[in-house]
């Protein structure tokens, strides 16, 4: 909740933002930023002092330029002890559409708040209900399963009892223990295929079904969540249905309810030739179509299928749709979940540097994502021209390149790697002449006083063309990164070991240090993450000399050749971490 108010206060640009859930007789701040004491210590106002309980009672945005001048605010103590003066509050919402309290923002002087900052008010606001939701949810699920522990209880105690009871006590076993199950196996899922996964093993004892099928809702179809580890005929056979097609699945989506085909005959009844055709072909006997209800619509289907005709009574009914519950709330994270993933691959793609056009250096890069999607990386390339010193066209101009890998695998990694990196080539355009070293420590002075949680290693350098000379001029500073090769033409690899520390706010500024070599013609930089030399149950030492072996063998190879043949040869086919991978040739002299 304090990230969301820090993300008001960076966006909107304002001293105080937080987050207020409003309570009959006070104002909880679950996230605050800029207030001061004694409501910082508290986080917590009177309603006096309130101006979130408007935006409680109406159900509406609250926007207010100058409260002073607002007839009905302007006598509210919240102006004089709190200096609000300006003030933008969004509604907050459960799964119910019922508002919670406000995201709110705050400025001491008067403000005219813009189109864009209210909208950007108005998403903080709905990722904010969001994440609340997802907490409503969780909250629920834990007293769920303590009830369950207890039905548990009840159960085994039951096993105990006469022998004409022991059937029933044992399949009143089997129905908790899946409800149990549900609660303990769905509650920390991830994706919807980690949801998939975990339902092949979710449903045991004398009447387990013999498939078990997920399908997600679409606008006007139903997806059929595939297996991920397992390939199923079924779900090969038919991955998308219409809403209109004559299946029990849909209808249980278009119906919103559950559907129950207890044989054959009920199929041929009831159902299209398709439908009777496709349950043959599986032999499926008994089919029970159970609804997903999200917190606030219907999210798909759960298909759970016999072979054998199958009686389901009123308490497995009732059992299974229990666990279809804590399935729907699984899949609506995961939706959530990979939603939030997709646009935070996005984000990182979006911020990745296309590459500069030149006509002296050969320059290549290639970004490996981790082959877990959660893993959302800051690892990063950057490459650009600086300014020529002279006017004179058809001159090699200067080059800076950049490596970096921000600490962390998440949203925020990737959205710090997009600050440090434009943060990094300010500094570097802003010191002429250019240095690398100067840049790197006007960064390190940046992140110990910017309210930025930064922190990693990188290797920033400049390419220089040498005057009357077909060699270039590498100069480089290195914070803390794996070290970047050098081969020269005749396939001779060099490490360019030379480092200072990493950067990290707590570290504060650092003299950073900067290093020179030569490049002769046809010379071949290669920089990298540590993703393509570290990995778990590998010396990082040997698997750095297997790279420089690469490097000297196919050095010669074009670029986009030799980095995408390292990255096959060095990377697992499903890498823990992100790889960056970035090359830069200079020209060879043609032979006369």
């Amino acid at each position: 909740m304090d990230r969301f108010a820090r993300l008001v206060s960076r966006l909107l640009r304002v001293p105080v933002a937080f987050v207020s859930l409003v309570e009959e007789g006070r104002q909880i701040l679950p996230g605050l930023f800029g207030l001061p004491e004694p409501w910082a210590g508290s986080r917590t106002l009177p309603l006096s002092h309130s101006l979130c309980r408007y935006v409680v009672a109406s159900g509406q945005p609250l926007i207010v330029p100058d409260a002073r001048a607002d007839e009905r605010l302007r006598t509210d103590p919240a102006i004089e002890d709190l200096g609000i003066v300006a003030y933008a509050g969004m509604p907050l919402t459960d799964g119910d559409g019922i508002v919670l309290g406000a995201l709110c923002a705050i400025d001491h002087e008067p403000r005219t708040w813009g189109e864009g900052e209210l909208t950007d008010l108005e998403d903080l606001a709905a990722a904010c209900s969001a994440e609340l939701c997802l907490r409503i949810l969780s909250a629920r699920s834990r007293s769920a399963q303590k009830v369950l522990e207890t039905a548990r209880a009840v159960a085994e105690r039951a096993r105990n009892h006469a022998e004409r009871l022991e059937q029933e006590a044992q399949t009143g076993m089997d129905h908790a223990e899946l409800l149990l199950r549900a609660s303990e196996e769905l509650a920390q899922t991830s994706g919807l295929e980690d949801v998939r996964r975990r339902l092949r093993d979710l449903f045991v004892g004398a009447g387990k079904p013999t498939y078990v099928g997920l399908l997600v809702a679409g606008e006007d179809e139903l997806h059929r969540v595939p297996d991920p580890d397992i390939a199923h005929a079924v779900e090969r056979a038919v991955l998308t249905l219409p809403a209109d097609a004559a299946f029990p699945s849909t209808q249980a989506m278009r119906e919103r309810r559950t559907v129950f085909v207890p044989d054959r005959e009920a199929m041929v009844a009831g159902y299209s030739p398709e439908a009777v055709g496709f349950f043959d072909r599986m032999g499926f006997a008994t089919v029970l179509c159970l609804p997903l209800w999200g917190s606030r619509a219907l999210l798909g289907v759960l298909a759970i299928c016999w072979t054998k005709r199958h009686e389901v009574n009123v308490a497995e009914r009732a059992t299974l749709t229990a666990a279809s519950g804590y399935i729907a709330q699984a899949v609506e994270r995961a939706l959530y979940l990979d939603e939030r993933i997709s646009v935070a691959r996005e984000l990182q793609a979006a911020m990745l540097t296309d590459l500069p056009h030149t006509d002296h250096v050969e320059i290549s890069a290639l970004y490996q994502p981790a082959a877990d999607d959660h893993m959302i990386g800051g690892d990063w390339y950057d490459a650009y021209h600086l300014p020529r010193a002279s006017a004179s066209d058809g001159e090699p101009t200067a080059l800076m390149v950049t490596v970096g890998d921000i600490t962390g695998h998440d949203m925020h990694a990737a959205t710090i790697m997009g600050q440090i990196r434009s943060m990094l080539r300010q500094a570097t355009l802003d010191h002429p002449p250019y240095s690398p070293a100067a840049a790197l420590t006007a960064l390190d002075t940046a992140c110990s006083v910017l309210p930025i949680e930064a922190g990693g290693t990188l290797v920033h350098a400049r390419l220089d063309p040498t005057a009357d000379s077909p060699d270039w001029t590498l100069t480089w500073s290195n914070a803390g990164h794996p070290p970047p090769l050098i081969r020269a033409h005749d396939g001779h690899v060099t490490q360019l070991v030379e480092h200072d520390m990493l950067f990290h706010r707590a570290l504060g500024p650092c003299d950073r240090t900067e290093h020179r070599r030569r490049l002769p013609p046809g010379s071949t930089l290669l920089l990298y993450t540590d993703g393509l030399v570290e990995r778990r149950g590998h010396d990082m030492h040997a698997t750095v000399a297997q790279l420089v072996d690469l490097l000297a063998r196919l050095g010669d190879r074009p670029l986009d050749e030799l980095l995408h043949r390292i990255s096959n040869r060095l990377t697992d086919p499903s890498p823990e971490d992100d790889v960056v991978l970035l090359a830069v040739r200079t020209p060879v002299i043609a032979q006369r």
